[in-house]
């Protein structure tokens, strides 16, 4: 009796929560290459949307933080910018100058992550490393002007929780490290929280050096990345594509340039652009856009060290009154009191507000009712769109393509299962 050759059905995962999200691929193999691939998402569902319908519109803000956990600041700022739409709420200039900003730190953030679980899921592992030790830095800035290393909650309808700090943390001596150790961790925090940033922005391009001396020209990683994952322009804007997803195909499309929100249409950047549409090509993206943040937020840096003022608007219905007040006076800790517990009233109507998150547009849309919460919310996350290309995008590829695929997506599936 001859042998008969049939397709074979495997579960790749699910994973642990630490890899890009609790992900189960369903892959139909005809040997080691993929006939078929169905993702399975779900897992990490936490009902986001349904939630935040039942909370103030401030009280939903922490939310935001936790769907993408690695672009924390970028997922508020398309809720604040939505919120403000909806009640018609003018943010000083200041502050939109620190959200942008903290949007590119955030940015790089992100990036840096990607790059480093990219070349992890292939089987580099010292970019990931590499990629910690600055966003160690980058969690300084949002410790220092938050009080938290991921979950900011910074943003706020109308302009951000609070202006910048005059001065930094700095380490102390222990017994791990004495203090001439000590000395060189803290020589660049002895000034304010923009010298810092400003220090960081000068020593930065030489570490995505590094990570391109790793990587860029590196034999293996071409071999596991050029050619793999080739997505056309035209089938790109087909699947709904934005971001690095979209501009590696050589579309030069960005929020920031094109539908510019916040004092974005200020700022003198370029839009990296990819050529063959391929892993390769959305590496290189992500690493230059790396470096058009720099740009960016030198910019900002050399604008705010000029410019004091008010960081939040003067509409006390909105914004709570500052903390010195709230500690002297009754009808202040009242004020903050009511507005935290029982939120402000937003008028009837809707919005839809996006930002160039680091992984495409993301996007809110919020109904009201005019109550002191959202009567619907609904939330336009990239990587949606991005997984469900997962199934074309790996056809015909062999199965260990698959890891390099996920990761060239950049993927959290906080967003994705909401």
């Amino acid at each position: 009796m001859a042998n008969k050759l049939r397709n074979y059905t495997i579960n790749f995962g699910p994973q642990h929560p630490a890899a890009h999200g609790v992900l189960r691929m369903v892959l139909e193999l005809d040997g080691e290459t993929i006939v078929r691939a169905d993702p399975h998402i779900g897992l990490l569902h936490r009902g986001t949307e349904k939630l935040a319908a039942t909370r103030t519109y401030l009280q939903a803000l922490p939310y935001m933080d936790r769907l993408d956990y690695v672009s924390m600041m970028c997922n508020e700022q398309a809720y604040c910018l939505a919120v403000e739409k909806l009640a018609n709420i003018d943010v000083p200039e200041r502050a939109q100058y620190i959200r942008v900003m903290f949007a590119e730190v955030t940015r790089i953030l992100n990036h840096l992550m990607g790059i480093g679980s990219h070349a992890l899921d292939i089987g580099a592992m010292t970019v990931f490393l590499y990629a910690f030790r600055e966003r160690e830095e980058l969690f300084d800035m949002y410790e220092a002007v938050s009080g938290a290393r991921m979950h900011a909650a910074y943003f706020r309808p109308g302009g951000v929780y609070r202006d910048l700090p005059e001065t930094m943390a700095q380490f102390k001596p222990s017994k791990l490290r004495n203090a001439k150790a000590m000395e060189d961790l803290n020589r660049n925090r002895q000034g304010s929280l923009l010298d810092f940033i400003e220090d960081f922005c000068q020593r930065f391009p030489k570490r995505i050096d590094e990570y391109e001396a790793l990587l860029t020209d590196n034999r293996i990683w071409k071999q596991r990345t050029v050619g793999i994952g080739v997505v056309t322009p035209e089938r790109a804007l087909n699947l709904g594509f934005s971001g690095v997803m979209l501009r590696g195909s050589g579309i030069a499309w960005d929020l920031r340039k094109k539908q510019p929100y916040e004092v974005y249409g200020q700022m003198d950047f370029d839009i990296p652009v990819g050529k063959e549409g391929d892993c390769y090509d959305r590496y290189l993206v992500r690493v230059a856009e790396m470096r058009q943040s720099v740009r960016i937020m030198q910019q900002c840096v050399a604008w705010l060290k000029a410019n004091p003022g008010a960081v939040i608007t003067e509409n006390l219905k909105v914004a709570p009154p500052a903390r010195e007040k709230m500690k002297e006076g009754m009808e202040d800790l009242i004020h903050h009191f009511k507005l935290f517990s029982e939120g402000f009233r937003v008028p009837e109507g809707e919005a839809y507000a996006a930002v160039e998150h680091p992984k495409g547009e993301f996007g809110i849309y919020m109904v009201s009712d005019g109550a002191n919460k959202p009567y619907r919310l609904k939330i336009r996350a990239p990587g949606f769109a991005h997984l469900s290309a997962y199934d074309e995008l790996t056809r015909w590829h062999m199965i260990a393509d698959a890891g390099a695929m996920i990761g060239t997506m950049d993927i959290v599936f906080g967003e994705i299962d909401r």
